[in-house]
């Protein structure tokens, strides 16, 4: 497992360094969705395994023409369809790796991360349960990344600003047991992330 997870973790800071505005993004959304998992109740052999998919969750923008990923200002609807194609790419790139396909459910998790509690999230519109909970954990932990930091089409967020948004969504985008768990491991979090930026950046 040591292994993998040194493998995850360099296909993920390949998948930043692709794209200059998302620096660590990979990193902060596996560390994120692992103590979101351990709060929820998650053995540490499972939250491993969501750690693993945060790492891999974006590896389908290796598809992605640079163009898109980074363009500044709102996408064209046809460019945010080929924006959603990124979970679809990820699945396919990771499925012929037998530990991440099947039974550990990391190749689910990458193709779901996007779905929406609500069901009006990409690419199959799955809603509540029928999500898988580890891509209802990644979610909120992308959400939170994304939000707190500089695009090119937006400045970054605080993280108290971030955490509210994140909790006005729950029941729509979020799986509320999930925002729940973010609430009690907020301090966690806040602290690694504080850790890995500094106080100034989070400061926004």
């Amino acid at each position: 497992m040591l292994t993998l997870h040194q493998f995850a973790e360099s296909l993920g800071r390949a998948v930043d360094a692709k794209d200059a505005w998302t620096c660590a993004h990979s990193e902060e959304v596996a560390v994120v969705s692992q103590i979101l998992a351990l709060n929820m109740g998650f053995t540490p052999a499972q939250a491993e395994l969501v750690h693993l998919a945060g790492h891999l969750h974006d590896i389908g923008k290796i598809g992605i023409p640079d163009a898109i990923l980074q363009k500044a200002g709102p996408l064209t609807r046809e460019e945010f369809e080929v924006i959603k194609r990124h979970p679809l790419i990820g699945e396919a790139i990771v499925q012929p790796v037998k530990a991440l396909n099947g039974h550990s459910g990391v190749a689910r998790m990458i193709r779901h991360h996007h779905e929406r509690y609500d069901g009006l999230g990409y690419p199959d519109g799955l809603s509540g349960y029928d999500i898988p909970m580890g891509a209802r954990i990644l979610a909120v932990a992308d959400s939170l990344s994304a939000m707190m930091q500089e695009r090119p089409y937006k400045g970054a967020m605080s993280f108290e600003h971030a955490e509210a948004e994140i909790m006005g969504q729950a029941g729509k985008m979020y799986d509320p047991r999930v925002v729940r768990a973010f609430q009690q491991g907020r301090d966690q979090v806040l602290s690694w992330i504080e850790g890995m930026r500094g106080e100034v950046r989070i400061a926004g």
